[in-house]
């Protein structure tokens, strides 16, 4: 069977989404939740240049096949949350197929082998409802990327996480388009809320742009956490997986981060990264190691007071911080 026919039988709202797209999406506004629907941009400008976009996608797919001997297209029909389609196969957050596929065929190489990640108990990431709490570092959200694809290319039981991203990603060249068009959100409560209640899994960064934006000399020392995550765990019942990454702190290694600087800019952050002043532009092929913990169950109010939500905060990073310390302390090298 030929790539387009597998792409028919595995993606059969492929060709309605190609050829509906807005003037219909637009119609069936009223059927989505009103924080998604700007979501429903065309994806390509034209019937010509999406034709060459899916044939593009199909043959990169093909050539990660025969690399990685995956069958891609078999995983990603099983990761692609067509309960989540409307009737005109449509995602409310904004997710497209093809750019889900392309993204896989690509990052794939990442993963397996630039990062070479080595996957510890994804087993631990429990069907239905998530919160997937992680620390955050390496400058750019390359550890989501490789949590994403721990869980949707590494488990017995295939799940497509969505990341809640930072406000800022949405003013960065590429990523701004890129990330909806996979399904990644924009991280408020409503958005979150909603997609727990469809039994979503969802990857939060409780340490915020602090995290990802650490000097290497604050490495694997975790920042505040939030309590956002806790509070929305409580209100919906959903356990939590702690995650620990090893690896990510290496990738673009940090020496100062101009605060002053990036204010007058409007930036979260500054860092300061040598290798980029010498052309290095891809990030360093440290090992990633990727440690999934054991579920956490929470109860409570999720309106109490401060205090007692960051009691429960407090568990959470702790044990999240010991994840870490216990990788780093089994690590033999940061490239291998």
């Amino acid at each position: 069977m030929s790539t387009n026919a597998r792409a028919k039988v595995k993606f059969p709202a492929l060709t309605l989404i190609a050829r509906s797209r807005t003037i219909r999406a637009m119609e069936d506004r009223t059927r989505l939740p009103p924080f998604a629907t700007s979501a429903l941009a065309p994806r390509h400008t034209d019937d010509r240049s999406g034709t060459l976009f899916k044939k593009l996608t199909d043959k990169l797919m093909v050539l990660a096949r025969k690399i990685t001997k995956e069958d891609l297209d078999e995983q990603v029909s099983k990761l692609l949350p067509i309960r989540t389609l409307n009737e005109i196969g449509v995602d409310p957050f904004g997710i497209d197929i093809d750019t889900t596929r392309l993204s896989i065929a690509l990052l794939v190489y990442l993963h397996r082998y630039w990062f070479r990640t080595e996957v510890h108990d994804v087993a631990n990431v429990p069907p239905g409802r998530a919160l997937i709490v992680s620390n955050h570092s390496g400058q750019i959200p390359l550890d989501g990327v490789v949590i994403a694809l721990c869980m949707a290319l590494d488990s017995d039981q295939p799940r497509f996480p969505r990341a809640m991203l930072e406000r800022f990603v949405a003013t960065l060249p590429f990523f701004s388009v890129w990330f909806p068009r996979v399904g990644q959100v924009l991280g408020t409560p409503e958005n979150a809320r909603h997609l727990l209640e469809k039994e979503e899994a969802l990857i939060v960064f409780p340490e915020g742009v602090k995290g990802i934006s650490k000097t290497f000399a604050d490495r694997y020392k975790l920042a505040p956490f939030g309590p956002g995550f806790m509070r929305l765990a409580l209100e919906t019942q959903s356990p939590i997986v702690p995650v620990a990454v090893i690896g990510a702190e290496e990738q673009y290694p940090s020496v100062t981060d101009l605060q002053p600087l990036a204010r007058l800019l409007g930036l979260p952050a500054l860092p300061i990264v040598p290798q980029l002043f010498l052309g290095m532009w891809l990030p360093l092929p440290t090992k990633y190691r990727v440690y999934f913990g054991e579920p956490l169950n929470f109860t409570g109010d999720p309106d109490d007071d401060d205090a007692t939500i960051e009691e429960k905060v407090w568990v959470v990073q702790a044990t999240i911080q010991s994840m870490v310390n216990r990788g780093l302390k089994e690590r033999r090298a940061v490239f291998w």
